[in-house]
């Protein structure tokens, strides 16, 4: 099992930079495809980043330039530098760790959300 602690978020003006941090334990960390998602009001959530344990990383289109998604597994950490932020960018943003057992069942771990919020 996988926990999930998030920090970063917060309240910023269109075109501003946030960096949210994801600091996984009880597992191992490397042994997972990293993630963040997030979910608007109203909206199904979905998928901004993810990068394997090698450091290849996948991008929604809507992000791709503005944000960088990294991970630091000696720390067991990941971030998403988060810039030239929009308004269309607030949602509850959610870390996500991810792995498959052999008999191919998808397992994934959470963590609680944290709030970014983009004022225009």
């Amino acid at each position: 099992q996988v926990q999930l602690v998030e920090s970063g978020g917060g309240l910023v003006q269109a075109g501003g930079s946030l960096r949210l941090s994801c600091a996984a334990s009880g597992s191992t960390f490397s042994s997972h495809t990293m993630g963040w998602y997030r979910q608007a009001l109203g909206k199904q959530r979905e998928l901004v980043a993810d990068i394997i344990s090698g450091g290849t990383t996948n991008y929604e289109d809507s992000v791709k330039g503005r944000f960088t998604i990294s991970r630091d597994n000696a720390k067991n950490t990941v971030y998403l530098q988060m810039n030239s932020l929009k308004p269309e960018d607030t949602a509850v943003y959610y870390c996500n760790a991810k792995r498959y057992s052999l008999g191919g069942r998808r397992i994934e771990y959470w963590g609680q959300g944290t709030q970014v919020t983009v004022s225009s």
